[in-house]
C-alpha cells in the first residue's frame, strides 16, 4: 500500500511477523533520546531552583517527563513505520519490521503520554505539564505528521519539542515561573537543534531521499545546509551566554560555554571551505561535537549554579 506517498509493506504486520521481545517493546521508546531529554530537564530544574530542588518534585518531574518523551517516541514509531522501511538507519525498528504491531505501539504511546502529563499536572504544576504537552504535540503531531514530510524547515520547527525539556524542568524548579532566563535556556536548546540534526541529515541524505523526506540537504543541497548551520550556531552562542548576564549562572558557565561555543562556530564556518569530497567527514565531526556541546551545557548549568 501507499502511505503519505511512500510504499509501505503491510504484510510485515501480518501473522508471519516475527515475535516481539521485551527489548523490542522498549526500543520503540527511543531511550537514548529520552535520557538526553531527562538530562536537559534536570539541568533546567537545578538551575531554576538554584541547586536545591525538592526531592519529591524532582522525582515526579523526571518520571512525568520520561513517560511523555518515551510515549512521544512510541507515537513517532507508529506513524513513521512507512518511511522507516526505506531508510537504512531505521528499517530495523520494531514497528517497521512488524515485530511490534502498530496498534500496540499507538496504545503504548498514548497511554504513557497521558499518564506522564497527569503526573506533571497533579504532582508538579500546571506550567510543567503545559510545557510537556506542547513538546509532545509538536513532536508527535506537527513534526511527525506534517513538518517532517512537507517542508525543509522540519528540523527547525520540530526543534520546539527538543527545547521543551529544560523548560519543563525550569517550571518545576521555580514553582511555575518562566522568566526571561528560562526562555534563554529554551532558545539555546532550540537553536542547537539545526547544527545538530542538519549534519546528520547530510550523512543520511540518500536515506531521506529514498524515503521522500524533504530534508534541507536533499532539496537545497550541501552548500545551503552548511550556510544554515553557521547561521544557527552563530545565533546560539550569544543566547547561551545570556544566562550569566542575567545572573542565572556564574562565570564558570560563561567561560566554558563561550569557549565551546566559539569552537562550535569555528567548526561550522570551516564547513563553508571544505572540499565537496570532505563534506561528510566534516558533517560527522560537527555532529559529534554537537553532542559534546549539549552534554557540557547541561553539566556546567548544574555545576555553575552550585558554585555560583
Amino acid at each position: 500500500m501507499q502511505a503519505n506517498g511512500v510504499a509501505y509493506d503491510e504484510s510485515l504486520n501480518g501473522l508471519d511477523a516475527p515475535r516481539a521481545t521485551f527489548r523490542d517493546y522498549m526500543s520503540i521508546m527511543k531511550w537514548g533520546i529520552t535520557i538526553a531529554n531527562l538530562m536537559a530537564t534536570f539541568a533546567g530544574m537545578w538551575a531554576a531552583s538554584h541547586g536545591h530542588p525538592p526531592l519529591a518534585i524532582l522525582f515526579f518531574t523526571l518520571l512525568g517527563t520520561t513517560l511523555v518523551v518515551a510515549g512521544g517516541a512510541a507515537l513517532n514509531n507508529y506513524y513513521d513505520r512507512d518511511i522507516d522501511q526505506h531508510m537504512a538507519r531505521t528499517k530495523k525498528r520494531a514497528v517497521a519490521v512488524g515485530k511490534v504491531a502498530p496498534g500496540i505501539a499507538l496504545c503504548i504511546g498514548l497511554s504513557m503520554s497521558v499518564v506522564g502529563l497527569f503526573v506533571l499536572f497533579y504532582f508538579v504544576n500546571l506550567q510543567a505539564a503545559a510545557c510537556a504537552f506542547v513538546g509532545l504535540f509538536v513532536y508527535s503531531y506537527l513534526y511527525t505528521v506534517w513538518f517532517k514530510r512537507h517542508t525543509t524547515l522540519n528540523t527547525v520547527l520540530g526543534g520546539v519539542s527538543g527545547a521543551m525539556p529544560p523548560l519543563i524542568g525550569w517550571a518545576a524548579g521555580s514553582g511555575g515561573s518562566l522568566p526571561l532566563t528560562a526562555w534563554c535556556v529554551f532558545f539555546t536548546f532550540f537553536l542547537w537543534q539545526p547544527p545538530h540534526f542538519l549534519p546528520l541529515a547530510m550523512k543520511k541524505t540518500e536515506d531521506y531521499r529514498a524515503a521522500g523526506i524533504p530534508m534541507l540537504p536533499v532539496v537545497r543541497g550541501f552548500r545551503e545546509t552548511k550556510r544554515q548551520i553557521v547561521v544557527y550556531t552563530a545565533a546560539m552562542v550569544p543566547v547561551s551566554l545570556m544566562l550569566t548576564t542575567l545572573h542565572a549562572e556564574g562565570w564558570i558557565y560563561f567561560i566554558v560555554m563561550a569557549v565551546l561555543g566559539l569552537i562550535f562556530l569555528y567548526m561550522a564556518i570551516q564547513g563553508l571551505f571544505v572540499k565537496p569530497d570532505q563534506d561528510l567527514v566534516w558533517a560527522n565531526k560537527v555532529f559529534r561535537f554537537s553532542l559534546i556541546y549539549l552534554t557540557a551545557l547541561c553539566i556546567v548549568m548544574v555545576l555553575s549554579v552550585s558554585l555560583f
